[in-house]
């Protein structure tokens, strides 16, 4: 009983330390637009070492001025509990480990958006436990401190969308030579279709893994009205009185995440 005490306190007195010593001034996202993240950082130091000449893409937008079909694509591709979690996807954790576990390995995905972000801002790609924790730290504090809207404002603007692009607006011109805001619902599709791995896929490619995932996302856009398709005029003897499903159950969606 007292070597447990000792080792519960010992992981509260790490865990504060580790609070004070990694803990961003997250406060200053609330009015002020973060620039170069630790991502970025870690790309071009990356591309230094691989003696690549690429530079940042980025253009920062406003919430309002994304394609509201890009948004729900990414909650249903990336984090489909986002507005009612409080930064952590227990369920999903779950999952994870039980699949490190059966693997013999340590990777623990099923990451929130808010978890991504986290990381993104501040951290690495790496997977040691130290990261974890300061991840799970960060994300904690941010959920305290953001709205949602803002969360996942900062997050489309700054998650990694190819070689050298970051964010909703490079995204959209660099794949389909348009703005964010004037995206379809199928270029959505795509654009959230790639996340889990935007530098290996290509939205505007024909990828089976693209075409397949992109689909399957559209197809639940459709069945939980978002997206509204196009029928056919109606013919003689036609019927175009049924429309799609407007309010269907929740579905799930396998997310391919590579390697934390």
């Amino acid at each position: 009983m007292k070597k447990l005490i000792l080792i519960l306190l010992l992981s509260a007195i790490s865990l504060s330390v580790l609070y004070f010593l990694l803990m961003p001034d997250i406060a200053t996202l609330k009015k002020e637009n973060p620039r170069k993240t630790s991502f970025m950082k870690y790309r071009e130091r990356e591309w230094e070492r691989k003696g690549k000449r690429l530079k940042i893409i980025q253009i920062w937008t406003p919430l309002s001025r994304i394609s509201p079909y890009l948004i729900k694509a990414v909650l249903i591709g990336e984090d489909d509990k986002f507005w009612k979690h409080e930064g952590f996807d227990y369920e999903a954790i779950q999952k994870a480990l039980e699949k490190d576990i059966k693997a013999k390995r340590f990777k623990l995905g099923g990451s929130t958006i808010s978890q991504q972000l986290a990381r993104n801002l501040y951290l690495s790609p790496s997977k040691n436990l130290l990261r974890k924790a300061a991840e799970a730290l960060i994300t904690w504090r941010m959920e305290k401190v953001l709205s949602k809207k803002r969360i996942l404002e900062i997050y489309l603007n700054v998650v990694e969308w190819g070689e050298g692009i970051f964010g909703a607006e490079a995204a959209a011109r660099h794949y389909f030579g348009k703005s964010s805001f004037d995206l379809s619902p199928d270029e959505a599709a795509r654009l959230a279709a790639v996340l889990p791995n935007p530098r290996k896929y290509n939205a505007a490619g024909d990828q089976r893994y693209v075409v397949k995932r992109s689909n399957l996302i559209y197809s639940i856009m459709v069945r939980r009205g978002i997206v509204i398709p196009e029928y056919d005029e109606i013919t003689e003897g036609g019927d175009s009185s049924s429309g799609p499903e407007i309010n269907p159950p929740s579905l799930p969606i396998e997310k391919q995440k590579p390697a934390e």
